[in-house]
């Protein structure tokens, strides 16, 4: 659980500390673009089936570590264990992607809802956690995670996945009060939940603001970011005698970087929609930056794909604060030689 931790580019770079070159991770890189991560995912019979196996789960989070020079490892799990662990009923459907069998609509349903205790329904998280830990041997630091509020209880609301967000957007508008009470409630939840990681072996975090992007300015202030600020405020910022640095990223939210920045996160990621020169403007060098290739770029050429790597490098610029990122998860039919020439080209544009 100890060992010294030999590659720490990461977490000095969330910390905004000088770096010897750029730190470079990739948003669902233990994931289907991989050969042998299929192969253990048909060994598991179904994707939580090997979410909830901790020896599965440590072995597909280690395969990119393995293949990549990459500087950090993400646990592999999904955002919706804590709405399954709530008793919703999670299950995937085959190209529909996550449904619940018992959304989240009435006034009964918010109120029924558990705060999960993260040592019971959660426990094969904290398995994986550990045993991430104790197989990357100090290699790289081990990043832990969740949906924000936002995020879950548009899922949670929905039923899954969707593409005009009306009940959970009806919810918003029609009574507001019983929104708040279960986004308190989720939140609530992310904060053990997260807490409980990083007792397990967590050493960063990262907060999934996927679908804060589509909230109006003034509804993603209320709705949204106010309860990603709950959770920084409630989270374990130091462990094993070191600063535990948090990650907030709202997809499609490069507008609202700087007040992303005054929650007190650690660091902020971005997607490809704005250049990162604006987004270090807009937040005053006050938070760490992570991102923000298209990952549409790795269909491209090697070629193509380091220039692109170069453009990103060049836009974040001179100084500390950098890791290097796509601006949304890696696609799952990239070639993974592609991912290779872009881990390769940040290694060797960003030397300092």
């Amino acid at each position: 659980m100890t060992a010294a931790l030999q590659n720490d580019l990461y977490l000095r770079a969330l910390n905004r500390e000088e770096t010897e070159r750029t730190p470079v991770w990739v948003m669902r890189q233990a994931g289907r673009y991989l050969p042998e991560y299929l192969r253990v995912r048909q060994q598991a019979g179904d994707f939580m089936s090997l979410c909830s196996n901790p020896e599965l789960a440590c072995e597909v989070t280690l395969q990119p570590i393995d293949r990549f020079n990459l500087d950090a490892a993400i646990l592999f799990s999904d955002i919706l264990t804590i709405p399954d662990a709530m008793g919703l009923g999670l299950h995937f459907e085959a190209g529909e992607g996550p449904k619940f069998s018992s959304p989240v609509r009435s006034r009964a349903d918010v109120e029924n809802l558990p705060v999960p205790d993260p040592s019971d329904k959660l426990r094969y998280v904290m398995d994986a956690v550990s045993t991430i830990r104790r197989e990357l041997d100090g290699r790289v630091p081990l990043i832990g995670f969740s949906g924000s509020p936002w995020t879950l209880a548009t899922y949670m609301v929905e039923g899954g996945g969707t593409k005009d967000f009306s009940k959970i957007k009806g919810m918003l508008f029609s009574d507001p009060a019983l929104l708040h009470e279960m986004l308190d409630k989720t939140a609530r939840s992310v904060i053990s939940y997260l807490n409980a990681q990083v007792e397990a072996g967590a050493q960063s975090l990262m907060i999934f603001d996927t679908w804060g992007g589509v909230l109006s300015p003034a509804n993603y202030r209320e709705f949204s970011l106010r309860y990603m600020q709950q959770i920084v405020d409630g989270l374990t910022r130091e462990a094993e005698g070191r600063k535990v640095p948090v990650v907030l990223f709202t997809k499609n939210g490069g507008q609202w970087l700087d007040i992303m920045a005054d929650t007190g996160c650690d660091g902020l990621g971005v997607d490809w929609t704005i250049d990162l020169a604006d987004a270090r403007r807009k937040t005053g060098d006050r938070v760490a930056l992570q991102g923000n290739l298209d990952p549409s770029a790795l269909y491209g050429s090697p070629e193509s794909i380091r220039s692109n790597v170069k453009r990103v490098l060049d836009s974040y610029g001179a100084g500390p604060g950098h890791v290097f990122n796509l601006g949304h998860g890696i696609h799952q039919h990239v070639n993974p030689d592609h991912l290779g020439v872009m881990v390769e080209a940040v290694r060797e544009l960003s030397q300092r």
